[in-house]
């Protein structure tokens, strides 16, 4: 249409226009626009394209002078003439190189954009397409206030089934509950018939109170019931002692968390309907407001509200065009396809703009219009008559009385112009108010709904806290029973330890029986052989016994093997000194003593070598069995400290499982404590403060008693006193007041006198010209002016009559001097050819003398 009316060949243009616009209409559109494509490419790089000449023209002669030095350097320095040409394989090659190097870029940049679009697919899978609820807020008109829903996810198979498996389970609860209350109520009724009315009213209570077990607020913990939730099926948070009864009520609270933010969000998407609604109404009553903006010329800007992107998130995911600040990519298929089709499209166009005799007869006749709208009663303007251009003395009666129909039209178009310009007015207003009405209704909507999301927020919180108390329970539960199994296992492996000492010390006492037996035998056969050597050799003297018996006593000195304490902590499983090895090497050591003892040459004098020989088989027979005597010593002392050592283990090991009898006590009662004594949550009012139980605990050791009158007398006293000084605090308030005040008058009256001297000095210091002091003076100012104004008048007109005389005078002097410079201008022309016709002559003259 418009290209139609821009190319429309008016009345009034020239032969010339219309020969141009027929070989205009003659070429085709699309030769027409691609004409004009190439010739802006043409001037978009006119001047790249002449610096790339001027470089080539540059590169051209700078390869000819060197060339030309080539030609007259040495022939070993001169270069082939090939090497001035331009290798065409390298450059194939260079070319080859870059093609496989953007492929490969390009290859690599596919890789990484697929790897991102895989990663933004994950995401959008996890955090927007599984999500039941998308996130989304949303905002108010005016106020700064923003909601936002609470984004919800599916739930699983096994959520539901086992919510219905808890559902199942409170309802079978509930039935059997009432069945064992009407098996009790029968039985009772069987025994008191008496009391047959009391039951039944007793039966109806119980009724209502099994339909509404409901708990109140304070109890539940939660004001989940405020957002329609049933909370029947909940139990009580003081009977919740056991683990199933724990994870059924995390099961139960799950639920309502998901009912209580499937309600708000219900009312979300309700309030997000309205906002739409709202929003489209501002947009169609905007239409008319810019409709009348235009009519009345107006600068006024439109308010036209938008959702942000927080309202629909889904707007992040879709890139709009004008984001990719890189160059698109196009295929050269997809770009030739896209031209084709542009053009078809354009043909397609061009038939339909054909030519339409009805819309051009109705372009040029009426305006474009049928009928004369209201709306163009602003833009309409009555033509002029045609005599308007001529004087006003030229006008005839005729003409006079079509200008005063002409005012009068006139006139009645303002008046109309104002009527439908203050209607246009009035309409605007009331639009823009039915907005501005209606934007604040739905603002002061959402700002009960940011209450109700603030209180849903908080009723997700509450149920959340309670999962948390229940979860923190069952850990607990879990920890005091892994706890008590460690225990177990704990106590059964000590008692198995236990029954292995005590036989260990069992057996260890009666090998200890048996060996001190055998050593108190060896004892006393040693004593027997110490007590029977006097009986042996009584034969002989006794001087010669107690010597004998001297060296009876003696024993050979042997040297004892040290064995330190660190070679021993070294080698653990080494021999120890008191090993069989040990024993016997020392008892063989003692032999060889022995018998250097026993020699011939240790007999004393006058001995019998008979009697010295029974005296060394006896020595030696006594050698022995000390010898005897001292191991089974040092196995009985071994055999005691095994004893001592295995019983102090039995001992700690008797200690070891009552400590774990104890711990055991002490988890019980806690494990009891905790069952029992419950964290429950209470709803509280506002400045309610819960203590604890120890700040109620109040010990009176130093507490005297006093009678209560004397402390109301003090009270009575004290409270006076203060009346008293609050008195006297608000009478020197008043002091203070009052003297402020006072200094403030002050100050104004100082101030004002400031003002006064400053206006008396300016009213001093003013100006007063001639003209204003006569102003002043004069009482009838006003005549007198008038009769200045008359003098001056008078003067003007002998001024006008002495003006026109002299410019009479001067008129006909200008006559005289004009007929004066036309005789000037006769006798000048008669001088100028007589000068003519001399300088002729002269010049004959000149060239006769020349000539001679």
């Amino acid at each position: 249409m418009q290209i139609n009316d821009n190319m429309k060949p008016s009345i009034d243009s020239s032969q010339e226009e219309l020969v141009q616009v027929d070989n205009i209409k003659e070429i085709p559109w699309i030769q027409q626009k691609s004409e004009e494509a190439i010739k802006n490419e043409v001037k978009l790089f006119s001047r790249k394209r002449k610096e790339i000449k001027t470089g080539i023209k540059a590169l051209a002669k700078t390869v000819l002078a060197m060339m030309e030095e080539n030609e007259t350097v040495d022939n070993i320095a001169k270069l082939d003439q090939k090497e001035f040409g331009l290798d065409l394989e390298e450059l194939e090659r260079l070319h080859d190189e870059n093609e496989e190097e953007v492929a490969k870029i390009r290859k690599d940049a596919e890789m990484q954009n697929l790897a991102k679009a895989y990663l933004a697919e994950l995401i959008k899978e996890e955090c927007w397409n599984s999500m039941a609820v998308k996130g989304r807020a949303l905002k108010c008109f005016h106020l700064p206030y923003v909601v936002e829903n609470f984004p919800m996810k599916e739930r699983t198979e096994e959520e539901l089934k086992e919510l219905k498996r808890v559902l199942w389970q409170k309802k079978i609860e509930t039935e059997c509950l009432k069945v064992r209350k009407e098996i009790i109520e029968v039985q009772s009724a069987i025994t008191l018939a008496k009391k047959h009315h009391e039951e039944e009213d007793e039966e109806e209570e119980e009724e209502v109170a099994v339909k509404n077990p409901n708990l109140p607020n304070y109890l539940l913990g939660s004001l989940s019931t405020d957002f329609g939730v049933q909370a029947s099926f909940l139990s009580s948070q003081l009977g919740l002692h056991s683990r199933e009864e724990k994870i059924n009520q995390i099961i139960l609270l799950k639920d309502v968390i998901y009912k209580v933010k499937t309600a708000f969000n219900r009312e979300f998407d309700a309030a997000y309907k309205q906002k739409e609604f709202e929003v489209a109404r501002v947009k169609e009553r905007n239409v008319r407001i810019r409709e009348i903006i235009l009519d009345l010329d107006l600068e006024e800007v439109i308010w036209q509200p938008e959702f942000d992107d927080c309202e629909k998130p889904e707007r992040a995911l879709v890139v709009e065009n004008k984001e990719i600040t890189a160059q698109k990519l196009i295929n050269p298929w997809l770009k030739a396809k896209t031209e084709l089709t542009a053009t078809h499209e354009m043909e397609r166009w061009l038939q339909t703009q054909g030519p339409n005799t009805r819309r051009r007869a109705l372009m040029d006749m009426m305006g474009g219009v049928l009928e004369v709208k209201k709306e163009d009663i602003l833009r309409m303007v009555i033509p002029q008559p045609a005599f308007m251009a001529k004087p006003d003395a030229l006008w005839s009666e005729e003409e006079r009385k079509q200008f005063k129909d002409y005012e009068k039209k006139v006139k009645e178009l303002n008046e109309e112009r104002d009527k439908y310009r203050k209607s246009l007015e009035a309409e605007m207003k009331k639009l823009q108010n039915s907005i501005q009405e209606s934007t604040q209704n739905f603002d002061e909507h959402l700002k009960r709904l940011f209450k109700r999301r603030v209180k849903a927020e908080m009723v997700v919180n509450q149920e959340e806290l309670k999962i948390n108390n229940l979860v923190f329970s069952l850990l607990l539960d879990e920890e005091i029973s892994s706890r008590e199994a460690f225990l177990n296992n704990y106590l059964t492996r000590k008692q198995e330890e236990k029954n292995q000492t005590s036989e260990a010390i069992q057996k260890a006492r009666e090998d200890l029986d048996v060996y001190k037996e055998h050593y108190d035998n060896l004892l006393a056969e040693d004593k027997v052989l110490d007590r029977s050597f006097k009986k042996e050799f009584s034969e002989i003297p006794s001087h010669q016994v107690d010597t004998l018996y001297k060296l009876f006593k003696r024993r050979p000195r042997i040297h004892k093997q040290k064995i330190h304490s660190d070679t021993a902590s070294i080698v653990p499983f080494g021999e120890r000194p008191e090993s069989g090895k040990l024993n016997k090497d020392a008892f063989v050591q003692l032999m060889k003593a022995m018998d250097d003892l026993d020699n011939i040459n240790n007999m004393p004098e006058g001995l019998d070598p008979s009697v010295w020989d029974h005296f060394c088989v006896t020595r030696r027979a006594k050698v022995e069995n000390e010898q005897k005597v001292k191991q089974k010593a040092a196995g009985l002392m071994e055999m005691i400290t095994f004893l001592r050592r295995r019983t102090e283990d039995d001992e700690k090991l008797q200690q070891e499982i009552e400590k774990v009898f104890h711990e055991q006590m002490v988890l019980q009662e806690e494990k009891v404590r905790f069952q029992l004594n419950l964290t429950i949550q209470v709803l509280l009012k506002q400045g309610q403060v819960e203590l604890e139980n120890f700040q109620l605990l109040l010990e009176y050791p130093d507490a005297i008693l006093i009678n209560k009158s004397i402390i109301e007398d003090l009270n009575s006293v004290i409270r006076t006193q203060g009346q008293k000084k609050v008195a006297s605090m608000m009478e020197s308030k008043d002091v203070h007041k009052g003297i402020f005040q006072i200094e403030w008058e002050h100050r104004k009256m100082e101030m004002e006198m400031e003002d006064l001297s400053q206006k008396a000095w300016d009213i001093q210091m003013l100006f007063f010209s001639r003209d204003r002091q006569k102003y002043l003076n004069e009482p009838n100012y006003e005549t007198l002016i008038a009769i200045q104004i008359g003098i001056m008048e008078q003067t003007i007109s002998v001024l006008e009559k002495t003006h026109k005389k002299n410019v009479e005078n001067c008129k006909k002097l200008l006559k005289k001097l004009g007929r004066y410079s036309n005789q000037k201008d006769v006798a000048n022309y008669t001088l100028s050819c007589n000068l003519r016709e001399e300088l002729v002559a002269v010049s004959e003259r000149k060239d006769i003398c020349n000539a001679i």
